[in-house]
């Protein structure tokens, strides 16, 4: 059977190179000009549990992260009996022969520490695994050889030893005469890729934009970027550190960000929670500064290591008061890098805090996405105050309506950044009148940010589908699907869900209905747009996993039938 796609999962415990094995694969065959995804989800303790990853292979572009598996490999029963019911009809049941199976034709038992050890290193049991699915997708065997030699360049012991181990996965495999698909072979882009996860992605984004000073707590699933940020924000004039708390994070980027600094740190929704003080605090004093969530499943503890979008209405409304906060959500790998670099453009634009709202499913996802030119990366530096103050040196830093240039502090123009309600020197005031001029100062300031792309097609339809975050592959999906089936819909996305662009806003109050899938209970974007003047409704999933793009399918159908289109 020829396929344009292949979908593999690892299932075992934790410790049992399950990750390894998903990204070994990933690396092979982006390494030949494939395009992979990987998704990874596994318990919160440091070892064991029961853990899995998927790696979707195409030779065209990867939206989401598969339907249905082709290959399930099960490295202990516990994963065999929660995995393989996803299996398609006419897939394999790989599975370490050191445990038995119940009765099952399509499956097949590698003595996988045994072939290791026959290959002369104990550790190559990936290898004899990467063997056996090649030959049962019909993937060259140069392929992963190439793979090795450079993987473990000088070290020719273990370079034999792995291509051993290969070829005895590859024959276990051949000897049963048993296969899965014939996978197209790849086209390689013209253009240079790079494979990279969403957590590397938009730490690599922070950096290109220039950023100064990070401060981060470690945290399921932000703590890459601050391990990212240790190792390469290491330039003259720039810091990076781990703090003792959440709280020592969001006050210590307030510090960096007061003297002039371009400053982030990233957490997870705990984290976000002790950090609604701070946020309050730089909304008020108009301090410019970036805070990553990278979501999880809640409240409390929730579940630490797995996907959710449920901090939405959080990131917007985080601090009592009239706060309401620009927020960019990243739907894919990608999109990840040009967030962080956007976050921190507002920031300094609009002088006070960026929320960039990631998820645990984009964060450890791996992709291979079009290598960015840093050179037409486009960068942004607050508008710096350059007078002198008035007659005594001070300066009227809240004086205009809008914006007014920022101060140095060693610098002229001396002012208090209060988190009291300030006259336009920042001196504590309670008089109603300021109060009145300085919050809609604060709100009018979001007017500078309407300039966020989106994405649009076949806008004519009264019905929409307009998903956020990395729910917009499983939503790109399913739209296409129903698109080649005549059921007409219009399509919209943006990763700038506030402010939205204008023109956006002004496109979605003229539907009929707007069908928004996203990860949680309460429909909270979906609740914001109608909130807003939008005709929106949510389509959820709260089980910590992604959507599945024919689950998608059958609702948008349903909804898009009912209400006169398609056929």
């Amino acid at each position: 059977m020829d396929t344009r796609d292949f979908v593999v999962r690892f299932a075992g415990d934790g410790g049992q190179g399950v990750v390894t094995a998903s990204d070994m694969l990933a690396m092979a065959a982006a390494t030949v000009g494939y395009h992979v995804l990987t998704f990874a989800t596994f318990p919160s303790q440091i070892l064991g549990g029961p853990t899995w990853t998927q790696t979707r292979i195409s030779p065209n572009e990867i939206k989401s992260v598969g339907d249905d598996l082709d290959i399930l490999v099960a490295l202990n029963l516990e994963a065999y009996h929660t995995h393989a019911e996803e299996v398609r009809d006419g897939g394999v049941v790989i599975y370490d022969s050191k445990f038995e199976l119940p009765q099952e034709q399509r499956a097949l038992g590698i003595p996988l520490d045994e072939l290791a050890k026959e290959a002369g290193e104990a550790r190559s049991a990936n290898m004899v695994l990467m063997g056996a699915l090649a030959h049962l997708v019909n993937m060259p065997q140069e392929y992963f050889e190439n793979f090795i030699s450079e993987r473990f360049k000088g070290r020719d012991a273990i370079i034999t030893a792995n291509l051993k181990a290969l070829k005895l996965g590859m024959n276990h495999v051949a000897n049963t005469e048993m296969h899965v698909v014939d996978l197209q072979p790849p086209k390689k882009p013209s253009y240079k890729q790079v494979l990279i996860k969403g957590n590397d992605a938009l730490s690599l984004g922070a950096v290109t934009a220039g950023l100064d000073f990070y401060a981060g707590y470690p945290i399921s699933p932000a703590t890459p970027v601050l391990l990212y940020m240790e190792r390469n924000l290491v330039g003259e004039g720039q810091v990076a550190y781990q703090v003792s708390s959440e709280i020592e994070s969001i006050t210590s980027i307030l510090g960096a960000g007061f003297a002039g600094k371009k400053s982030m740190t990233a957490t997870a929704g705990p984290g976000f929670s002790l950090m609604t003080e701070g946020l309050g605090l730089a909304w008020m004093a108009e301090i410019p500064c970036v805070v990553v969530n990278v979501q999880r499943g809640g409240p409390a503890t929730g579940l630490p290591t797995k996907t959710e979008q449920a901090d939405l209405m959080s990131a917007l409304y985080p601090a009592h008061g009239d706060v309401r906060l620009p927020v960019i959500a990243p739907g894919t790998v990608e999109e990840c890098f040009y967030a962080s670099i956007s976050a921190l453009n507002w920031a300094e634009r609009y002088q006070g805090p960026v929320i960039v709202l990631s998820e645990h499913s984009l964060a450890e996802r791996s992709q291979n996405i079009p290598k960015p030119d840093l050179s037409k990366v486009v960068t942004e530096d607050r508008m710096v105050f350059q007078g002198d103050g008035d007659e005594n040196g001070a300066y009227k830093r809240y004086e205009n309506p809008e914006l007014s240039p920022f101060p140095i502090p060693g610098r002229p123009g001396s002012y208090v950044a209060n988190g009291s309600e300030h006259d336009p020197y920042g001196d504590t005031t309670h008089l109603p009148q300021y109060h009145v001029r300085m919050t809609e100062r604060r709100f009018s300031k979001l007017k500078l940010l309407e300039d966020g792309t989106y994405e649009s097609e076949n806008t004519d339809c009264p019905i929409a589908v307009m998903p956020w975050g990395g729910s917009k592959g499983p939503a790109r999906d399913a739209y296409d699907a129903l698109k080649a089936q005549g059921i007409d819909l219009a399509w919209y996305y943006t990763m700038f869900l506030h402010p939205l662009p204008a023109e956006l806003m002004e496109q979605l109050k003229q539907k009929e209905l707007v069908l928004v899938p996203e990860l949680n209970y309460q429909g909270q974007f979906a609740s914001i747009l109608r909130s807003w003047g939008v005709k929106a409704e949510a389509i959820t999933q709260y089980t910590g996993l992604p959507f599945k793009a024919r689950d998608l399918e059958a609702v948008f159908s349903q909804r898009a039938k009912s209400n006169g289109n398609g056929r």
